[in-house]
């Protein structure tokens, strides 16, 4: 269909019509931060950068398909999607209205005039402004919790409510929930009111602070995850903190930083970084100004965004930065502190790898496992690039931590994948071969069917002693190349959950590259597409299906939500020929016997039991779409899951000594708080606990690859099967990992 100006020129008067009803509560109010101007409008920079983004999505794509009525049709679902995925700020009124640019929102791309969706986004924040506001006029009155009436909170498949009654009673059931909890927390009614018109009071600042940028990122992000679920639009805010993410260090003071109320306050100091070496700040001072150089101006930052006091703080490194501080022990009246920071790369270890030793006592023998857990597949691609013989990476510090490990004298190695979500590919090829001499490590097919597999040359291995893998639903992408290569070869047990599923490879395209526009700051952002699917060298795809371990823990129920099974629009599962590789072991050799003792163990575990049991209560709760009104009924349930909690606390006093429980806040007592209304004191021990809890799968899992340990000693013939190379390689001490060509590395995103 071809672009139709009128109409949607009527579609976003309207909006701004109605919007400019209460434009004037959208101003700066009270946040002393310069607002956006109202209504919102794109700007020719994000116009370009959406016809770009189309121009790449649309020619280089792995699974390349045009821009037209039909993609404008799935854009416009995930649009709204992304904007009001439960359905509580539009009406089917709104949604008539919408209608029309169902087959329009491809034009509009195509013709570089956002109007369209800009003014579906001003709508958005006008509904949430007004739904927040009818809100707090619910609190003057209260309400009646006699009455038998619930709240269906889970509206994944429920339709926009048909006009505003309709949504005033879905608002009044959400609001009267929030009351409910406070008051089944022991909270008396002034606090609960006072609580509530803070939050929603809360929630109007922070949507009124919305620019233009997060509405063209919604729309393009829209856009990039319809084409396949891992293909995304990284604005300029968002490139960079990707960024920061794979190479593990910014330019800055070292603090991580926290809105709370309308101040930004420093939730922890990052070890080795200026703020800490300072020892003039700590976790709970509030910034109130932010200042350039040792003489700039100090601006006031109360109220602002959360990202606009990041982006004052950042900059280039050996660079100053003055911060006006409110200590956290002082009143909001107490005395300001001005504080001299020289900004410096600081380095996130806490995104990094890191080791630790477990001792497994069975019997009469003890044997050192040691543990290594990788967060993600990090690169600091451009420090590589530049030469810089220290660039962060996550092959080189696992190397140095099996060099470590070794020197204390560990019988094998557990490396912990939880919840890694991937990262380089590059580096998932590398640090495989820490653990092989060499050969193939995963196969790589483009868009035109070309087959390219990549491997370690380098013979040598960094560890050649018995290997386990631990795996879970979140163990995605790169760390599946890595834990499918393991098993492919039988160089170690994969143990835990089935992992994502994902089986492909993005690579990023900097659009300020292809710019008319002679900036140098960042303009258009970045475009990570996906242009390749990864096979593993068996043939097999880990696209929707993943890597099934050797060894399975009880799944935690989250695969029905979570998981590239999940997405309507992802690849199918495919096979290609096995690449020429022979596994170096046979662990099959020992696996039924590992597994029989497992489950002799965890039948006799009360660690394992009461794991058992938190899932299934986790499960239970997770499987509830809705709860009573009524406080009657909500108290029975509230002494309930109190009893099953206190059990589960006494449970884990008797065995770790901890009061911790699973770590899932939906497996804890509701105190019907969100997380940036706690104490910050209170949140900072909840971590500090959560961190000394017993973590009972990896201590299954060390205990497993002790059975392995144990069964290879006592048989010299089942050694020679199972472990790496017959037990024979030479090749063992810690070897340099095998790097692929600087140029070659950006494009392994994945």
């Amino acid at each position: 269909m071809k672009f139709r100006p009128a109409l949607v020129l009527l579609l976003a008067l309207t909006a701004t019509c109605v919007f400019a009803q209460s434009a004037a509560d959208l101003g700066a109010g009270s946040t002393g931060r310069k607002a956006a101007s109202w209504p919102l409008t794109s700007t020719p920079s994000e116009a370009q950068a959406a016809q770009l983004s189309a121009r790449f999505l649309t020619r280089f794509h792995y699974d390349a398909q045009p821009l037209d009525d039909a993609m404008s049709a799935r854009i416009y679902k995930a649009y709204f999607k992304l904007l009001d995925s439960e359905k509580v700020f539009f009406t089917q009124v709104d949604m008539a209205k919408f209608a029309p640019l169902k087959t329009q929102l491809d034009d509009a791309i195509w013709n570089q005039d956002l109007s369209a969706p800009f003014s579906v986004f001003n709508l958005y924040v006008q509904r949430a402004v007004e739904r927040m506001t009818y809100a707090r006029g619910l609190l003057k009155q209260g309400f009646d919790f006699s009455v038998d009436e619930s709240y269906t909170f889970d509206r994944d498949h429920a339709d926009w409510p048909k006009d505003q009654a309709e949504l005033d009673t879905l608002w009044r059931q959400r609001t009267k929930n929030d009351w409910l909890r406070l008051k089944l927390a022991g909270k008396n009614d002034d606090d609960i009111r006072k609580t509530l018109d803070k939050r929603y009071a809360g929630y109007i600042e922070r949507v009124k602070q919305l620019d233009g940028e997060d509405a063209f990122q919604t729309f393009m992000t829209a856009y990039a995850e319809t084409t396949d679920p891992h293909t995304d639009y990284l604005g300029p805010r968002a490139a960079e903190n990707f960024d920061i993410a794979m190479k593990l260090s910014l330019e800055g003071i070292g603090a991580q930083l926290q809105a709370r109320d309308d101040y930004t306050m420093i939730f922890t100091l990052v070890p080795g970084g200026p703020a800490i070496k300072s020892g003039k700040l700590k976790s709970g001072d509030r910034i109130v100004a932010v200042g350039q150089g040792d003489n700039g101006p100090l601006t006031d930052v109360i109220g602002w965004r959360l990202d606009d006091v990041v982006n004052r703080i950042r900059g280039k490194k050996d660079t100053t930065v003055r911060l006006e501080i409110l200590p956290a022990d002082a009143g909001l009246d107490g005395k300001h502190e001005i504080v001299t920071l020289v900004r410096k790369k600081v380095s996130i270890e806490d995104s990094a790898a890191k080791k630790k030793v477990v001792d497994i006592k069975d019997g009469d023998v003890t044997r050192k496992i040691g543990v290594i857990e990788l967060p993600s597949f990090y690169s600091d691609f451009g420090a590589r690039s530049e030469g810089d013989k220290d660039f962060k990476s996550a092959t080189r510090d696992v190397a140095k931590l099996l060099g470590e490990l070794k020197a204390e004298g560990v019988q094998g190695i557990v490396v912990d994948l939880r919840n890694n979500g991937g990262g380089s590919l590059a580096e998932a090829n590398s640090l495989t071969g820490l653990f092989i001499d060499k050969g193939p490590v995963v196969q790589v097919r483009d868009s035109k069917g070309q087959v390219e597999v990549q491997g370690d040359d380098n013979a040598g291995m960094a560890w050649s002693g018995p290997l386990a893998v631990m795996v879970n639903r979140g163990t995605a992408s790169a760390s599946e190349i890595f834990a499918a290569a393991i098993q492919d070869y039988h160089r170690g047990l994969i143990v835990g959950e089935p992992t994502f599923g994902k089986g492909t490879v993005q690579n990023l395209v900097d659009l300020d590259r292809f710019s008319q526009s002679d900036s140098e700051k960042p303009q258009l952002g970045e475009l990570k597409m996906t242009i390749q699917e990864f096979f593993r060298i068996n043939g097999g795809s880990t696209q929707l299906k993943g890597v099934t371990p050797d060894i399975a823990f009880p799944k935690n129920g989250d695969d029905k939500d979570f998981g590239e099974s999940t997405y309507d629009n992802a690849l199918k599962w495919t096979q290609i020929a096995p690449a020429d590789y022979q596994p170096v072991a046979n662990l099959n050799a020992y696996l039924p016997q590992l597994l029989q003792l497992h489950d002799a163990r965890v039948t006799k575990s009360p660690a394992w039991k009461l794991m058992l049991d938190e899932l299934a209560q986790y499960k239970t709760m997770r499987a509830k779409t809705s709860i009573s009104l009524n406080f009657a009924t909500r108290e029975v349930e509230r002494k309930q899951q109190d009893a099953i909690q206190s059990d589960f606390r006494a449970r884990h006093k008797a065995i770790d000594g901890t009061d911790a429980t699973l770590g899932d806040e939906q497996s804890n007592l509701d105190d019907g708080l969100n997380a940036n209304e706690r104490s910050l004191k209170s949140e900072l021990k909840q971590e500090k606990d959560a961190k000394k809890a017993k973590d009972v799968p990896l201590n299954e899992t060390a205990h497993i690859l002790f059975d392995a340990i144990g069964l290879a000693k006592a048989d010299p013939k089942l050694a020679a099967e199972v472990l790496p190379y017959g037990g024979k390689s030479s090749s063992t001490a810690a070897v340099a990992p095998s790097s692929p060509s600087p140029a070659a590395v950006p494009a392994a995103q994945h």
